[in-house]
């Protein structure tokens, strides 16, 4: 029985591999990318692909290349959903994006990275673009720490930290890119995430990243009250 369910463990964490294997830069795959991506043989990744097609995770174009099928879509909806934090926050980017020129986001942990949850990309037409349900390192920007140090209470991460909670990076995860960003934490001192503003160094640095970071930290408190 243990083996059996070590296999089925493994099946599925290939299964995952193949959804993996996508993303914004490779939104279609043939079944041999697919095997090449994840490293399985074509004969695994046809039989799993096969199964995710079914249910609705994978679909099939006629030129027999694969695409994310909408079950994810879905499954992305209702993690959202469960938030029940949108109402209150994107006013908060949009405004941010007013005070500051940038462009604003919110992230939440997702395993060992983060991930852009919301966002409202900066008007100017040089700036750090993002997209919703992109996936960022933990180890570096002023998000990431901020994450890193209320999530996973790492000391490291927690040093980076001033004495409000909020955070400044400028040039660790893009080199042409700054960023600072604090802690929603609401009435009861629960954290649900991190709210930021990033935007090019040569914008957003000396009085320019201090007045970003106070600003996204106002922001983060008030946001912090209106969602109990």
């Amino acid at each position: 029985m243990e083996q059996l369910t070590e296999t089925r463990v493994e099946s599925v964490e290939k299964a995952l591999s193949i959804l993996e294997a996508f993303s914004a830069e490779r939104r279609s795959l043939t079944l041999t990318e697919i095997a090449k991506e994840t490293g399985l043989y074509k004969s695994n990744v046809s039989r799993l692909a096969a199964s995710l097609e079914r249910y609705g995770y994978l679909k099939r174009d006629a030129d027999r290349r694969f695409r994310l099928g909408p079950a994810l879509w879905r499954l992305g909806t209702l993690y959202r959903r469960n938030f029940e934090m949108g109402d209150a926050i994107r006013p908060v980017l949009r405004q941010l994006v007013t005070e500051t020129g940038e462009t604003a986001s919110f992230y939440v942990l997702d395993q060992d990275e983060r991930l852009c949850l919301y966002r409202e990309n900066s008007p100017e037409p040089v700036r750090h673009h993002l997209d919703e349900g992109a996936r960022l390192t933990l180890r570096a920007g002023a998000a990431g720490h901020v994450l890193a140090a209320y999530s996973l209470q790492e000391a490291a991460a927690r040093a980076r930290l001033k004495a409000d909670g909020s955070c400044t990076s400028a040039g660790e995860r893009n080199p042409h890119i700054a960023s600072a960003a604090a802690p929603v934490v609401d009435a009861t001192g629960q954290f649900h995430g991190a709210l930021a503003v990033s935007g090019p160094l040569e914008r957003l640095s000396g009085d320019a990243l201090e007045m970003a970071r106070l600003r996204v930290l106002l922001a983060a408190q008030s946001l912090g009250r209106d969602i109990l």
